[in-house]
């Protein structure tokens, strides 16, 4: 399998592609600064430089990959309008590369919370970044393309324990990055996850048996 991976730095990303990439997997890392080839290429991955939010041709950047992975995001300390033009503009430039390029499966990092944004005008620049991610689910909920959406909870850099609870609308729970990256690696291989969309957070269920229940 060759996964393209938008934001292909960040940390959920790289943790996800060395993975795919232990296993022989092709994996494209699509970063803007060319300062990050090095850890990428020391991950087993193929840097590809595309900046999400510039003219580039982000269709030539995944072809040839059977499946996308967006990673990318604004960031902390970021404002209100790079939640829009990154968490969902970049998210939906994806879409219509993968379209265009005829991949078929898109898996999303989205973030609790997404499915129930606060109303516009609430929640400061927090508000406006869960407004972007639910704006970016549901375009690809109805883009056609075979999705996974996985919105987790609050993201820690603690060691994985590779046990999660699945569902939607969880009030409070925290996950580890690695968990993360498992749950998306588990998802790009498992058929029955393709259309759905739902909330991690760590949990007390083995990653595959949460995945089995959907």
């Amino acid at each position: 399998m060759e996964v393209a991976i938008a934001g292909g730095h960040g940390q959920i990303a790289r943790l996800l592609g060395k993975r795919l990439a232990a296993e022989g997997n092709g994996v494209l890392g699509l970063i803007r600064n060319p300062d990050h080839e090095a850890d990428l290429h020391a991950d087993g991955i193929e840097p590809v430089i595309c900046d999400l939010e510039a003219d580039h041709d982000l269709a030539a950047a995944v072809q040839g990959a059977d499946a996308v992975v967006f990673a990318a995001g604004a960031g902390p300390g970021s404002g209100a309008e790079r939640k829009q033009t990154m968490d969902l503009g970049g998210a939906v430039k994806l879409i219509d590369a993968a379209k265009e390029t005829g991949i078929r499966r898109y898996l999303m990092i989205s973030s609790r919370g997404a499915g129930n944004p606060p109303p516009p005008g609430e929640g400061d620049v927090f508000g406006e970044y869960l407004r972007a991610k639910g704006a970016a689910d549901q375009a690809l909920e109805a883009s056609g393309l075979e999705y996974t959406i996985v919105r987790p909870g609050g993201l820690t850099d603690g060691e994985p324990t590779g046990r999660v609870e699945l569902g939607s609308g969880f009030d409070g729970g925290n996950i580890p990055r690695a968990d993360v990256a498992a749950v998306l690696h588990a998802c790009l291989f498992l058929p029955h996850t393709i259309d759905w969309t739902f909330d991690v957070i760590s949990g007390e269920t083995p990653i595959d048996e949460a995945l089995a229940s959907l």
